[in-house]
């Protein structure tokens, strides 16, 4: 099966600062778990659901990122900007439905299935069962955890904030997320009303992530849907992350699903 009408946009541009020194000589998303890159892990399941319309943003040592005929733009300001300022900085390729997926995570092809399968203009894939995995990554599992609250729709409405119960998280963000070409339009929107003001949710656009992008069309009554999933991801931010027995064991069930 061809994904001839799916773009996928892969945000990776970061310095991985968290990684150091594995990221001394190379962009984040190219730190290898049992010597396979966390790119390359990402790009082998998106070409096994037939997806060949792939756009990676770079930016620190972003020559490293160069693939065939995958497209590789980049974030010139990647050294002071954040997450939205990247998707932004190629913004010629936000157009139709596109997957925006965060270059640091590595998902199964189920994952990818269940979101290519949502209908919603905006849909982000949450894990419901998230609490063990972060238990296993951090001694107190709000480190590093933010906000995520759904009404009995499963639709979101909030997400991103600092949280200060696990009451709070109803799902753990991934940082994988499809837009239809009306929520591409919804973005840009967004994106464009915040570059006016000035600010986006009280942020500095260049340093704004994604999870406020999100928050910010909630809030003017836009519809972000949720897509629960329980199975195994992983996501690589610290170099305790990298060498955690729990994340050598779930990418090898990724690579058996």
């Amino acid at each position: 099966m061809v994904n001839k009408n799916l773009k996928v946009v892969i945000l990776a541009a970061g310095e991985g600062t968290r990684l150091r020194p594995y990221t001394l000589d190379r962009p984040k998303c190219m730190v290898e778990i049992d010597g396979v890159s966390l790119i390359d892990r990402q790009l082998e399941v998106l070409k096994s659901e037939g997806i060949g319309d792939i756009v990676i943003i770079g930016g620190y040592k972003s020559e490293m990122l160069k693939r065939g005929d995958i497209k590789l733009k980049v974030n010139d300001r990647y050294f002071e900007t954040n997450m939205v300022w990247t998707l932004f900085s190629a913004e010629e390729e936000l157009e139709g439905d596109i997957i925006v997926s965060y270059g640091d995570i590595v998902y199964s092809k189920n994952i990818l299935k269940a979101l290519i399968k949502s209908k919603a203009d905006i849909a982000v894939t949450i894990d419901k069962k998230w609490e063990g995995y972060w238990r296993e990554r951090n001694e107190n599992p709000l480190d590093d955890a933010e906000t995520l609250k759904l009404r009995k729709d499963g639709t979101i409405s909030e997400i991103g904030q600092k949280p200060s119960s696990l009451e709070e998280i109803e799902g753990q963000y991934m940082g994988l997320m499809k837009f239809s070409s009306e929520g591409v339009r919804q973005i840009k929107s967004a994106f464009h009303s915040a570059l006016e003001s000035g600010k986006l949710l009280g942020k500095e656009v260049e340093n704004s992530y994604m999870t406020d992008l999100l928050q910010s069309i909630v809030n003017i009554g836009g519809k972000v849907a949720s897509v629960q999933i329980d199975e195994d991801w992983v996501e690589v931010d610290t170099v305790e992350d990298l060498h955690a027995p729990i994340t050598l064991e779930r990418v090898k069930r990724i690579r058996v699903i």
